[in-house]
């Protein structure tokens, strides 16, 4: 998945059902988050994401978090805690849009530009400090 490519889209049921994907999207830059409720490593950056997300409520970025738990009640579950934000969907172990970005290890983030292009399909984690030198520059544009 090369940087100014179309990405491979998605389209999820949040916790409520509605369903969302990448085209809903457009129009904001989107950070996505490929994750699950099993992944230490992805629980690790969770309170990173957070701030991130308050960092940043009210720019131009879409949160997502794409979880690829294969128990849906289990994700469920922990986004009910409420302790997360932004827009969480399950799209389940063997989504296509994993299976296009070649993702074999979670947690895994990446950058689309507000037309759904990718500007980095390995994009930093929201514990890098380059996460939000990345966003400052974008928001500028």
């Amino acid at each position: 998945m090369r940087a100014g490519s179309p990405s491979p889209s998605f389209n999820a049921p949040d916790i409520n059902g509605k369903m969302v994907s990448l085209e809903s999207l457009k129009g904001k830059y989107v950070y996505i988050d490929v994750w699950a409720t099993w992944c230490g490593p992805c629980r690790g950056e969770l309170p990173h994401m957070l701030r991130l997300e308050e960092q940043y409520a009210g720019k131009d970025i879409h949160f997502v978090s794409l979880s690829c738990d294969s128990n849906k009640t289990t994700w469920e579950q922990r986004i009910k805690k409420g302790d997360m934000k932004g827009i969480q969907l399950c799209i389940g172990p063997n989504s296509d849009f994993m299976a296009k970005y070649l993702i074999k290890g979670i947690p895994r983030f990446i950058l689309l530009d507000r037309e759904g292009k990718i500007i980095k399909a390995n994009a930093p984690r929201p514990s890098n400090p380059n996460i939000t030198k990345l966003f400052d520059e974008l928001l500028k544009k």
